[in-house]
């Protein structure tokens, strides 16, 4: 390959919103035909991580979803709920089976171009973009970036251990254990000054993942997650014989400070293009949300914005950052107070910036005005 070649479109980073743009890009009877190069250091990521989210409807990878549950459950010490999610179902995605789909889908495009290699800079130039790799460069109209490399600054992280476990026999009778039921947050662990809880996800019924999460200011060492699941596991699971098949673990910015500011025809996305949500880490339907909000104004022409978090929910989402940040009331609490005086359905809407005003005042008196009202005219003031 030519290293001044020109293309329409290059993709800086092959991750969940590199892969994500391209396939958006790709159902586009128009932007399909643009020339596309994608740049990544490594295309053969594997089962790197799992992406979980919620849907009314069959979305555009369901046949790639792994698990689905219409249940969900939260424990904070006798505290026990379980919820139907109608009309929603909470969905997993592996991510190689996300890669691989998107990867064989973008391959019967002969204008799809890939490059691997280390990006060593990416520019902008006068009407364009230009990136440089480890043995080459090109130039594009546009390069759509989800590099970060070291440049993330986040008062508050959501960071995890997740071990996806196999059981020798089925399991029935344990106590924290129901194939139908998907365990958001089991808030009965070791806080460690922070918000912690246990994320188990049931797969078969012999099959689980099982995650520890934390939000707190520092990330915790990989010795440090595994005393806290193998004390979880020894606790709930004691006499049943079981095996590792898969391990993760990662480190999600909270924050609702933008990460970068937009340079020319340089596009950040994904979590450099502040499409996580600042509160609870979620992002897969974000960028989704983001990616074909590109595409849609790829399609007309318009200026590029590549902003999905600029609602009154972004500023709901700063009010919570600051209780956390300044310990005003243990996150345990705050979720599991919003848990218990709503149904799913009102919270999963309130998660995806989707919820109406009246579903909003619902869940704003699941919590203590005393504390919330003067961290919000704070959060207010501060901006």
């Amino acid at each position: 390959m030519q290293t001044e070649n020109k293309y329409d479109y290059i993709i800086a980073g092959a991750g969940c919103a590199g892969y994500s743009l391209l396939y958006h890009l790709l159902q586009d009877p128009i932007l399909s035909k643009k020339k596309i190069l994608v740049v990544d250091a490594n295309f053969n990521k594997g089962n790197d991580r799992t992406w979980c989210f919620w849907e009314d409807i069959a979305g555009p990878f369901e046949s790639i979803v792994c698990k689905k549950w219409s249940n969900i459950e939260v424990l904070k010490g006798d505290f026990q709920r379980s919820l139907p999610t109608a009309p929603f179902e909470y969905k997993m995605i592996q991510g190689i089976d996300f890669y691989q789909y998107i990867s064989a889908f973008a391959k019967g495009f002969d204008n799809v171009e890939w490059v691997a290699s280390k990006i060593l800079s990416i520019d902008a130039t006068h009407g364009g973009a230009r990136v440089n790799w480890d043995g080459g460069a090109a130039n594009a109209d546009f390069v759509f970036s989800s590099i970060h490399g070291d440049r993330i600054q986040s008062a508050l992280w959501q960071h995890f251990k997740g071990i996806v476990v196999e059981f020798n026999t089925p399991v029935f009778d344990a106590p924290i254990f129901d194939e139908r039921v998907a365990r958001l947050m089991d808030f009965n662990v070791p806080q460690m000054d922070a918000t912690a809880f246990m994320y188990l996800l049931p797969l078969t019924d012999k099959k689980a993942l099982v995650e520890y999460t934390l939000f707190s200011p520092t990330i915790l060492e990989t010795a440090e997650y595994d005393l806290v699941l193998n004390a979880y596991m020894e606790a709930h699971y004691k006499g049943i014989a079981y095996s590792i098949v898969h391990t993760e673990q990662g480190a999600i910015p909270m924050t609702t400070k933008k990460m970068t500011s937009r340079t020319g025809n340089v596009i950040s996305i994904g979590t450099m293009g502040d499409a996580v949500k600042a509160s609870t880490g979620y992002a897969f339907q974000f960028i989704q949300q983001q990616t074909q909000q590109i595409v849609s104004q790829l399609k007309l022409n318009q200026s590029l914005n590549a902003a999905v978090h600029h609602t009154r929910h972004h500023f709901y989402d700063a009010v919570l950052l600051y209780i956390l940040e300044h310990k005003k009331m243990a996150g345990d609490e705050i979720f599991a107070r919003i848990f218990k005086k709503n149904d799913a359905a009102t919270v999963f809407k309130f998660l995806s910036n989707t919820s109406t005003m009246i579903e909003d005042i619902r869940i704003m008196v699941s919590l203590p005005t005393q504390i919330f009202l003067p961290a919000a005219i704070k959060v207010l003031f501060r901006r």
